[in-house]
């Protein structure tokens, strides 16, 4: 019988065989790795509350409690109205004649009713013409204060004619009725009727036959005229 030598010494390849004190010892070692990351993980802070756990506690340690006798009536509860007025500083930066209108009546005291605001728009195109109403910074040719005979004269800036002007009004006599009628925020009619009643005017704008009831447009100053 033939056998060739390749055949004679093929073998098929076995796995490689450890010592059996090597296979305990990586037995150990697993075993202390595996205990390892178990105590790193025990020893491991836990995670903190969160933000609205936090929250959560706070109120349940706050908390409070009201107890309230059986038959006690509730009663509806009423607030007051409020509103805003606004200052000299902001009409200024507005800058229109009805702003000049109610910075008058604001440093006056008097109310910044519409009724109130549309008879002094009104009294301020019967002294000027309407779109230059801040003529010689004197919306009202006021002459008190202002320098100029017979409200000729000017002032510095409007919010200075303003100021003169609500002096004017509270300490010329020739004023009073007109300022009583402003004060009690009259109807536009009872309150014009008092400016043409008024000594102030000498013409008395004709009794009204030369007063105007139109209405009276929106018009900007110039920004250096308030300053």
């Amino acid at each position: 019988m033939h056998i060739s030598l390749p055949q004679l010494f093929r073998s098929e390849p076995r796995p490689p065989q450890w010592p059996s004190r090597a296979k305990d010892r990586i037995a150990v070692f697993a075993g202390i790795a595996a205990f390892s990351l178990m105590a790193v993980a025990a020893l491991a802070p836990p995670p903190g509350p969160t933000a609205a756990q936090e929250y959560q506690a706070f109120l349940e340690a706050n908390a409070q409690s009201l107890d309230v006798r059986d038959g006690v009536v509730q009663q509806e509860v009423v607030r007051d109205g409020y509103s805003a007025t606004p200052g000299i500083q902001t009409l200024a930066a507005s800058g229109t004649n009805y702003d000049w209108a109610k910075m008058v009546l604001l440093m006056a005291g008097l109310p910044m009713s519409e009724n109130n605001v549309t008879v002094f728009t009104r009294w301020m195109r019967q002294e000027n013409y309407v779109d230059a109403w801040w003529n010689r910074n004197n919306p009202l040719n006021n002459g008190w204060g202002s320098g100029g005979g017979g409200g000729l004269g000017s002032y510095d800036s409007l919010v200075i004619a303003a100021e003169n002007a609500a002096e004017a009004l509270l300490t010329n006599g020739g004023y009073s009725g007109i300022v009583a009628a402003f004060a009690a925020d009259s109807p536009t009619s009872v309150t014009e009727a008092a400016i043409w009643a008024s000594p102030w005017a000498t013409g008395h704008y004709n009794n009204g036959a030369h007063w105007s009831y139109a209405e009276v447009p929106v018009i900007t100053a110039p920004a250096d005229a308030w300053q």
